[in-house]
């Protein structure tokens, strides 16, 4: 049996529900739907439920520290789990890919996006599954925190939202033990 972890990026509160910088979380509660789950209990500074999937063990987490601090949910909560760097996906929104694309990578940077800055530095690795959610950039005069801190423009939900479904899709055939390679193969 392999332990798994799979983190939705957002911020924590009703205030963020709904902006582009939640929709980690928003692919999250996605996939708890989709699976007929439920958060029920918190640990080291986050929601987090247990999928039992395959023979495996899946912990979804949602990190309740605000994005700039989600490793320190991260990892903790690995650690308590065992789940190793090889078994780690992380969901979280991109500026650089347009509104609704979806796009795996096996390792990176950051790419300027603090809470995955935070998840590198605690974990000491850029060496982990991630993601990427199509969020687009700012309009011109924008600053990047009202861009990220805003809904999607009405025009964007029908995307964002099959955007999602697919995103639960992937999470579900990584979950299965699809590798990257092939996950990039299928939905690239």
């Amino acid at each position: 049996m392999t332990v798994k972890m799979i983190v939705g990026l957002g911020n924590p509160g009703d205030k963020y529900d709904g902006t582009k910088h939640n929709i980690g979380f928003e692919v999250v509660d996605a996939l708890l739907k989709e699976q007929n789950l439920s958060m029920t209990d918190q640990k080291f500074r986050g929601d987090y439920t247990i999928w039992r999937h395959g023979g495996d063990r899946i912990i979804i987490l949602k990190p309740f520290t605000y994005m700039n601090l989600s490793g320190e949910a991260v990892l903790p909560l690995m650690s308590y789990f065992g789940v190793g760097m090889e078994d780690l996906l992380v969901i979280y929104d991109d500026m650089d890919l347009a509104v609704g694309q979806l796009r795996l990578r096996q390792k990176g940077s950051a790419g300027g996006h603090n809470g995955m800055k935070s998840i590198i530095e605690m974990l000491g690795s850029q060496v982990f599954d991630r993601l990427k959610v199509g969020i687009g950039r700012p309009a011109p005069g924008w600053k990047v925190v009202d861009h990220v801190l805003a809904p999607f423009a009405k025009d964007d939900r029908p995307k964002m939202d099959d955007s999602v479904l697919k995103a639960v899709a992937i999470i579900e055939d990584w979950a299965s033990g699809m590798d990257m390679v092939s996950l990039m193969n299928k939905y690239h």
